[in-house]
């Protein structure tokens, strides 16, 4: 593993994981035409704890509230049972399909290219439609509601479809503002990332080297610094600009990726 190499996957993965632009389609794409290669794609979802802990790092002064207050207040109860109910059709499909996602759809960078346009115009359609929103606070999204959110959640296990893309979308259209539907995505992130790390390093953790393990923590502190600068200022930038800048840059570098491929293999 080159060092610079491990340094650009790293600030990619910190950079893309928290907007909608798909951090495994950006990680995969660059590894593809970078002739970057670990073994079952093991070094692309392990770094991916590094922007767990920038979340962890950001929101910890509200985690600790919560944490105080979960035994007490209902409000607080009922959001961390939305927010688990949430990750479980993740964690029961990325279970099940563990081996045709890392062998098959992970393989694939003309599905990443195709997915990250057809996601673009998606994101670009909701983000100009006048939708109503009914819930203005993440803290306010019911479980049932949470539960419908994690289903489209699951559409992130095809590459270029991006996992808060599809949580931000489900939200906004069941009625979620733009700013609560984003922080949502984050608190979703946390087991739902947490749980792709320690599966996968359950199921690759005799194919790690010392080279890969220096490479993955080198990626991890990266990805780490990019990823609390982007949740500091998401929000903020969202709650004024909402999605069309991310949706254009999935339009444009997914057509790039698809004009590479047809012309470089």
């Amino acid at each position: 593993m080159p060092t610079w190499q491990v340094i650009l996957l790293g600030l990619i993965e910190g950079l893309t994981e928290f907007i909608p632009v798909s951090s495994t389609g950006h990680i995969l794409l660059a590894g593809h035409f970078l002739g970057f290669d670990s073994p079952e794609k093991t070094f692309e979802v392990l770094i991916q704890l590094g922007a767990i802990l920038a979340i962890l790092t950001v929101y910890s002064a509200k985690l600790w509230r919560m944490a105080i207050d979960l035994p007490h207040d209902r409000r607080t109860q009922k959001f961390v049972a939305a927010v688990v109910l949430a990750f479980l059709p993740a964690a029961v499909i990325g279970v099940a399909l563990h081996s045709l996602i890392k062998q098959v759809l992970f393989a694939s960078p003309m599905l990443i290219c195709v997915m990250l346009i057809l996601g673009g115009f998606v994101l670009l359609a909701v983000d100009r439609a006048r939708l109503e929103p009914r819930v203005h606070e993440a803290m306010d999204i019911t479980p049932w509601l949470a539960l419908k959110i994690g289903f489209f959640q699951c559409l992130a296990m095809i590459p270029g479809v991006s996992r808060s893309g599809a949580t931000i979308v489900a939200a906004m259209l069941m009625g979620t503002s733009k700013r609560a539907a984003a922080e949502f995505s984050f608190f979703l992130a946390m087991p739902t990332m947490a749980g792709a790390f320690a599966y996968d390093l359950y199921k690759t953790h005799a194919q790690l080297d010392a080279a890969t393990i220096r490479g993955i923590a080198l990626g991890f502190v990266v990805s780490f610094i990019a990823g609390v600068i982007v949740v500091r200022y998401l929000l903020d930038f969202v709650s004024r600009h909402g999605f069309a800048l991310f949706a254009w840059w999935r339009i444009i570098l997914g057509g790039i990726g698809l004009g590479a491929l047809l012309i470089l293999g």
